[in-house]
């Protein structure tokens, strides 16, 4: 089993009082994960998918739990998000239960957070999990086999079942890419045009890594603007893309409006383009290049507990920078070429304005900006 990067970080907050809460995408191996975790303890697994153990948290009172709940001093209760009051109910396993540790798994910040950040402030730790990074890829398999594997992460992704059956790779992330990954969006996340999402996804994944306009999408698909920025809202909730902002202090001379997109994961947006075609073949390198290690260093960062602001830069004239990271009063920029061969400079204005640390991030030394 490959070891994730969050395992030293909750054994460390196994003995306190707080709950555990862990989320990400569906399929990115939390229930695997705390499974493994607690196989050593006595613990009751509620999976809330079932809608019988639904029906049960979401109507008991303290005597319930402690009827469901028995002799067990763990409880981990499965894709939360599903249950009404969740919070409510781990507030009281953990104030009238003691002593009790209580671990809750989401594949949607859509309804969990809502559910449990009030209730449980300052009762819990919450962490996400992703899909498999290229830290924890390298640990498992050594850095030989991962270098020769650079490639296929490009093309199909670091979702745990496609690493771990590679020959089925395109039908997984087929599969989890048709609706899958989104499903609890349509059901509980107000999305009235589902195929109107499934648009906005592909015209997304064709834009990754560009600055998204909300007037060429409604355009495009003939819809609202207010309608469209509510579905990114939900997948960015989701874990399927997130956005980056623009940094500048310059309105007059830095583009400070628009932001980009990008995905979680490159297999997903491979897949809802249906082009899997090897790097070889490819006329979009430097968009997979790009995204991968964005989504990559945003791993690091959240597994390591290292506080940054992301954005990227750009000026009126054209002029770029791919990643700007905000970091302890400090900025640090980043350009992404795959080719070793090119060696762009950092723009003149962004190098005079804000003095930053710059580095080209390339197929030769990458794995230093991800380990």
């Amino acid at each position: 089993m490959i070891e994730r990067d969050i395992k030293n970080l909750i054994i460390n907050r196994l003995h306190d009082k707080k709950a555990i809460v862990i989320l990400g995408a569906r399929q990115t191996g939390k229930t695997t994960f705390v499974e493994n975790l607690l196989s050593n303890n006595d613990y009751l697994l509620i999976d809330c998918d079932d809608p019988v153990n639904r029906d049960l948290l979401e109507n008991a009172n303290t005597e319930t739990l402690k009827r469901i709940i028995g002799h067990h001093k763990t409880v981990f209760i499965d894709e939360a998000q599903r249950v009404k009051n969740i919070g409510l109910m781990v507030k009281i396993i953990l104030d009238r239960l003691q002593p009790m540790k209580v671990f809750l798994t989401g594949s949607s910040s859509l309804d969990i957070a809502n559910l449990v950040n009030e209730p449980l402030t300052g009762r819990k730790w919450e962490y996400y999990l992703y899909p498999l990074s290229w830290h924890e890829l390298e640990n498992h398999f050594g850095y030989l086999t991962m270098v020769q594997q650079l490639e296929s992460r490009l093309i199909y992704g670091n979702y745990p079942e496609v690493v771990t059956h590679a020959a089925d790779a395109e039908e997984i992330l087929k599969q989890l890419s048709s609706s899958y990954l989104y499903k609890d969006l349509l059901q509980f996340g107000g999305i009235r045009k589902p195929d109107i999402l499934t648009g906005l996804l592909k015209l997304l994944a064709f834009q990754t890594g560009s600055e998204v306009s909300l007037n060429e999408l409604s355009v495009s698909l003939q819809t609202d603007k207010k309608t469209l920025g509510t579905y990114i809202q939900l997948l960015e909730k989701a874990f399927i893309l997130f956005r980056l902002p623009p940094f500048g202090k310059n309105p007059r001379k830095e583009i400070t409006s628009k932001r980009k997109v990008y995905f979680y994961d490159n297999g997903i947006r491979n897949a809802i383009i249906s082009n899997f075609n090897p790097v070889s073949l490819r006329n979009d390198i430097g968009i997979l290049w790009e995204n991968f290690l964005i989504s990559e260093r945003i791993k690091f960062l959240h597994y390591n507990r290292i506080s940054a602001n992301l954005y990227f830069w750009r000026n009126k004239q054209g002029n770029e920078v791919d990643l700007v990271e905000e970091r302890q009063g400090k900025i640090y920029a980043y350009e992404f070429k795959y080719s070793p061969s090119k060696h762009p400079k950092v723009p003149k204005l962004f190098k005079d304005t804000y003095h930053p640390e710059y580095k080209v991030i390339n197929k030769e030394n990458f794995t230093e900006f991800l380990t």
